[in-house]
C-alpha cells in the first residue's frame, strides 16, 4: 500500500532532491558467469494537475524489488493515462528522488509524522554515504527535467548493494519512498519563471507554514510548494489530467561477485569550509544574477557564472561513474582532484525541437562520466573540488549544483571477469 502525504517545507524539500548515471563508454568488465538481469516497470499513484498547478508530494512505502539484490538501474519519465509520455513544455519535472527508510514492523501509518519528526522510534532513513547534514541529500536515485536523455546504469561487476539483512535493524523492514515535483506550464506567462519558482508569478510571500519569506528572496522551492499555482495567459483554458511517474528497475540477486558502490552526492552550495568545523550545511539551491546581457539563455560565452566548492571525500575509493545536475542556464560542471586533476566533467544536453525528450530549451540530459577501469582514484580525506557553471545573460532563480558519484572501495579480480566491447 503507498501513503502520500504534500506540502513539505524546504526543509523537507531538501531531504528528498538529486541524480544518477548513464551509459559507459569504451570497454567494461563483464562477469564470465553473468547472473541474470531481473528488470520491472511501476508506477507512482496518480497525480492531477491542471495548467499552472504544482505538484510537490511524498509518496510512502513505494513499489520496489525486494530482497538483497544489487540494483543496474533506475529510470523515470511522466506519462499520461494512456501510458504516454509528456512533454517538459507541458509538465516540468523539477525532480523525482528515491528514499530507502525503515519502518517497524507491524506499526502502520507512522510515516506521515515520523517524516515530520524525523522519530526514529518507528521510522529511520537509510541515507547515501554522502556528506550533507542529516537527512539532505540522502536519496539513492533522481533526476529532474535531464531524466530521459540520462540512463540509469550501473556495470558488472558493481552494485547498489539494498535489502542486505544484516544492515536491517531488528524489528525493522526495509521500505522506499518518492518525492515527486512537476509544474504544469501549460498556458504559462512565462514558462521559464514557472519552472524557476519565481515568487512573483506564483504571488507568494509566504512559505507553506505562513512564516514570511524574507525580501531577497526571489524565487525557489519555497514559492513552489504543493498546490501553489503559476500564473496562466488571461483566457486560457486547459483542461485537468491524470498523470503518473512511470519508473522502470533493473537488478540482480545478490552474490559474493558482486562488488558494492557508495553513493555521494556534493552540493555547490555547501557552506563547510574545512577550516573552523566539520559541519555541512547544504543549502541545495542558489540564484544565478545577470551579469551581462546576451540575445539568448545559452548565447553569450562570456556571461558565465562560476561557483567553486571545497569537499573533503570521508573514505576514498576508485569511482565508477559520475554526473551533475543543473537547470536551464546551466553549462556544465566539473569535478576536480586535490591535485588539480579532473575526475569528471559533466555537461548538459539542450533539446532542439518540440517532440517528447528534445524539448527546445530544457535540459533534457546530462552527460555522463564512466572512467576506464580503476583509473580514477579518490584517496581517503581527499579534499575536492566542485565547480558549478551558469549562463548569466539573464537572471536566474532557485538553480542547483549537484555532483553524483559512485565509488567502489575495491577493484574485481581480473581472473573473474574479461574484457568486452559492449
Amino acid at each position: 500500500m503507498v501513503h502520500h502525504f504534500g506540502g513539505k517545507s524546504l526543509c523537507l524539500a531538501m531531504l528528498t532532491l538529486v541524480f544518477t548515471l548513464n551509459i559507459p563508454c569504451s570497454n567494461s568488465l563483464r562477469i564470465e558467469n553473468r547472473v541474470k538481469t531481473k528488470s520491472a516497470v511501476f508506477r507512482s499513484p496518480v497525480f492531477e494537475l491542471e495548467p499552472g498547478s504544482v505538484l510537490n508530494r511524498i509518496y510512502y512505502n513505494i513499489d520496489f524489488p525486494r530482497g538483497h539484490i544489487a540494483v543496474k538501474s533506475f529510470k523515470a519519465e511522466v506519462v499520461d493515462e494512456a501510458g504516454r509520455p509528456v512533454p517538459l513544455h507541458e509538465t516540468y519535472l523539477h525532480h523525482w528522488v528515491i528514499l530507502r527508510y525503515y519502518q517497524r514492523k507491524g506499526v502502520s501509518n507512522v510515516e506521515q509524522d515520523s517524516f515530520k519528526k524525523l522519530d526514529q522510534t518507528n521510522f529511520m532513513f537509510a541515507r547515501n554515504n554522502g556528506v550533507c547534514q542529516k537527512n539532505v541529500l540522502g536519496q539513492y536515485f533522481g533526476l529532474g527535467s535531464e531524466t530521459r536523455k540520462t540512463p540509469t546504469f550501473v556495470p558488472d561487476p558493481y552494485g547498489i548493494e539494498v535489502g542486505n539483512p544484516a544492515e536491517i535493524p531488528d524489528g525493522f523492514e526495509e521500505r522506499w519512498l518518492m518525492n515527486v515535483h512537476a509544474i504544469d506550464t501549460r498556458g504559462a506567462e512565462d514558462s521559464l519563471g514557472c519552472t524557476e519558482c519565481r515568487c512573483d508569478l506564483y504571488n507568494i510571500s509566504k512559505d507553506e507554514y505562513g512564516r514570511p519569506l524574507g525580501p531577497d528572496y526571489k524565487g525557489g522551492l519555497l514559492c513552489c510548494y504543493d498546490q501553489t499555482q503559476c500564473r496562466v495567459r488571461k483566457g486560457f483554458q486547459g483542461t485537468k489530467r491524470s498523470l503518473y511517474l512511470r519508473y522502470s528497475v533493473e537488478w540482480v540477486d545478490w552474490t559474493d561477485s558482486i562488488l558494492p558502490v557508495k553513493i555521494y552526492i556534493f552540493d555547490i552550495t555547501d557552506t563547510w569550509n574545512g577550516l573552523n568545523s566539520a559541519k555541512h550545511d547544504c543549502k541545495i539551491e542558489y540564484n544565478v544574477a545577470e551579469s551581462c546581457k546576451g540575445t539568448g539563455t545559452m548565447s553569450s560565452q562570456g556571461c558565465v557564472d562560476t561557483r567553486r566548492k571545497r569537499v573533503r571525500m570521508p573514505t576514498g575509493g576508485y569511482v565508477v561513474y559520475g554526473v551533475a545536475h543543473q537547470h536551464t542556464g546551466g553549462t556544465g560542471s566539473t569535478l576536480y582532484g586535490e591535485d588539480g586533476r579532473v575526475i569528471c566533467s559533466s555537461n548538459p544536453i539542450y533539446g532542439k525541437g518540440k517532440e517528447v525528450g528534445n524539448e527546445s530549451g530544457y535540459i533534457v540530459g546530462m552527460s555522463t562520466c564512466y572512467p576506464q577501469h580503476g583509473s580514477v582514484k579518490i584517496l581517503d580525506g581527499e579534499t575536492l573540488i566542485h565547480e558549478s557553471n551558469y549562463n548569466s545573460s539573464q537572471t536566474h532563480t532557485g538553480v542547483m549544483g549537484l555532483f553524483y558519484i559512485l565509488v567502489a572501495n575495491q577493484l574485481p579480480n581480473p581472473k573473474l571477469f574479461m574484457h568486452s566491447p559492449l
